[in-house]
């Protein structure tokens, strides 16, 4: 009897243990650049980190560089459940929400950490559940860095040194009005296509950060980077919100708390990646790095300040003046 007690005990702990199993969680992320980029380095420390906190729970894959879903496709597929997260540019949630386009903005922010402040603000964080009603929630902010302008010609100082240029933009309103502003013609394209383009001369021109610039080799098909810092490329980590609400309070606890380190540690390191980046494009020395005077940067101001006004009723005034006081 002992035998067959102890024989049935086994099985139940063999049915216990599978059972455990079979419960452990998948979570995909994908994301479309390089693992060696900030947002590629905060998604391996979110697989780290949530794996860390609940062992045996949950299991993140992550998929970098448009291997399982490019731009045009990851927003379907986190809505259809196809991924859990994704990271996209914030210039990509115009459709959803008007207010995120306070990021797109041309010379809002004096420099990232002013980028930083505002996102910190009771402001910035309002803007994580203003895709919500869409079934988008937000769980963090993500930072790349500030954006630099690059074309093939030699000159790349005052805006009609690009007049008639193409220059590729994300899908974003307020980035075409910003190019049409000063005269180019901007092209909306996918990231993944961004090099061939450059390279075949499909587009002139493009704007990124130097980790994207560098990660992405745009510095090998461009002949001039000017130091414009005209804007911010930086993303928001966004999962599908019935997804997120439908989870166990202890899994969306340790999620949370997974993402919120990783991004202090994505954010952390993001300057010091376009700083390498910045570095290492200058000593590769195929595209000339141009800086450009006070009176060069006013110029672009100049010109791309009508853009505010025009976005500004879909944006709001206040969430355009909370960005300011960031500045200071």
């Amino acid at each position: 009897m002992r035998s067959i007690r102890f024989v049935v005990a086994i099985c139940a702990l063999a049915l216990s243990a599978g059972a455990a199993a079979q419960q452990k969680m998948v979570i995909k992320l994908s994301h479309v650049v390089a693992e060696q980029t900030p947002k590629g380095q905060a998604a391996i420390k979110f697989k780290e980190l949530a794996e860390k906190k609940l062992p045996g729970k949950v299991e993140v894959q992550v998929f970098p560089n448009s291997q399982l879903f490019g731009d045009g496709k990851e927003m379907e597929a986190l809505l259809l459940g196809d991924v859990q997260i994704i990271v996209p540019s914030l210039s990509k949630f115009d459709r959803y929400t008007k207010k995120l386009q306070i990021f797109d903005l041309p010379f809002l922010f004096q420099d990232i950490a002013a980028v930083d402040r505002f996102q910190h603000s009771k402001e910035g964080r309002a803007l994580l559940d203003a895709m919500k009603s869409k079934g988008i929630k937000g769980l963090g902010y993500w930072h790349n860095g500030m954006k630099q302008m690059s074309s093939d010609k030699d000159k790349l100082t005052r805006p009609e040194d690009i007049k008639g240029l193409k220059f590729r933009i994300q899908q974003s309103d307020v980035l075409e009005a910003q190019f049409r502003a000063v005269g180019a013609n901007p092209q909306k394209m996918a990231f993944s296509e961004v090099y061939q383009a450059l390279q075949t001369g499909v587009v002139d021109g493009q704007e990124n950060t130097w980790s994207n610039i560098y990660s992405q080799k745009f510095y090998e098909v461009q002949k001039t980077i000017a130091v414009t810092n005209h804007g911010v490329v930086d993303y928001m980590a966004i999962t599908n919100a019935k997804w997120w609400d439908g989870l166990k309070p202890d899994i969306r606890k340790g999620l949370q708390e997974a993402m919120d380190e990783a991004t202090a540690y994505g954010n952390g390191v993001a300057n010091d990646f376009n700083e390498r980046d910045h570095k290492r494009i200058a000593e590769a020395g195929k595209a000339k790095i141009q800086v450009l005077s006070k009176e060069d940067l006013a110029a672009w101001q100049k010109a791309m300040q009508p853009v505010w006004k025009k976005f500004e009723p879909d944006i709001g005034k206040d969430i355009i003046q909370a960005a300011q006081k960031a500045n200071k």
